[in-house]
């Protein structure tokens, strides 16, 4: 069994990262607009925050964690938005202080979980490894929008390695939630990381391959980019149609960001 420490460490990188980025912010600035549609910086981080909490019950108490699923089920619309809304109202002192201590506890969970252990989740359950890279995942996605908001732009680090292996990873998910049915045969990505080093997901012989850059590819399946953007390649028909629905994340499908220019 792989070792999950690499993962962990890398959650506790990526939110610090962010966490510097907006433990500074004069009160004004949590208000600012992100991209996206009604979120300000204090919607992402509080969007954070309410996951992360969800995620440590559904480590730490499976029944409670149960209701949560009823409720996302009751309002599968407006759940997520109304976790964010909720945390959004709070001082950002004590927004940030929210996240803080969910992200730390979580962090604890997930690395006293035995072995093999799975946990429930939105998706299909998960292991410890497995939902500390998902939350590196929205993480990293959500960063990317509080830095647009403020004008900063973050380097690439190999963390992303994390992503692009769940991107590949959850290739059926994104045919099924869409409605498609699954290719048969296995994807190739052939992936440049930050540091020039070529990552290789699926076997080196399979007709249908994606090929580019991992911050491109992870950017695709966070949805915080439009295809027409990225300097992807495909080639096959079932790897070009992946292009268009990949999505990391679970839930329905997601809407991509606008290409750059519509609508100018």
């Amino acid at each position: 069994m792989a070792d999950p420490t690499p993962v962990f460490d890398d959650l506790r990188a990526e939110s610090d990262e962010l966490d510097r980025l907006v433990a500074e912010l004069e009160p004004e600035q949590w208000a600012l607009p992100t991209p996206a549609a009604g979120w300000t910086i204090a919607h992402q981080i509080a969007h954070l925050a309410w996951t992360d909490r969800s995620a440590l019950t559904a480590v730490t108490d499976e029944e409670a964690f149960r209701e949560l699923v009823e409720k996302a089920l009751a309002a599968p619309d407006t759940f997520v938005d109304e976790g964010a809304e909720d945390g959004a109202r709070l001082a950002p002192a004590d927004l940030l202080g929210r996240w803080r201590e969910g992200r730390a506890a979580l962090g604890r969970a997930l690395a006293a979980a035995p072995p093999g252990a799975r946990f429930p989740w939105y998706g299909p359950p998960m292991s410890a490894a497995s939902m500390a890279t998902a939350r590196l995942m929205e993480t990293w996605a959500h960063g990317l929008d509080v830095a647009d908001a403020l004008g900063v732009t973050r380097a690439p680090t190999d963390r992303l390695r994390h992503i692009a292996r769940l991107g590949h990873r959850t290739r059926d998910f994104a045919y099924t939630v869409h409605g498609l049915p699954v290719p048969a045969d296995p994807f190739r990505l052939d992936l440049t990381g930050p540091g020039g080093d070529v990552w290789t997901y699926g076997p080196e012989d399979a007709p249908q391959r994606v090929t580019g850059t991992a911050l491109d590819f992870c950017l695709l399946v966070t949805r915080r980019a439009h295809r027409a953007d990225l300097a992807l390649r495909a080639e096959g028909p079932d790897a070009d149609r992946w292009l268009d629905l990949s999505q990391a994340f679970a839930g329905p499908p997601g809407a991509s960001r606008p290409p750059k220019g519509a609508g100018a």
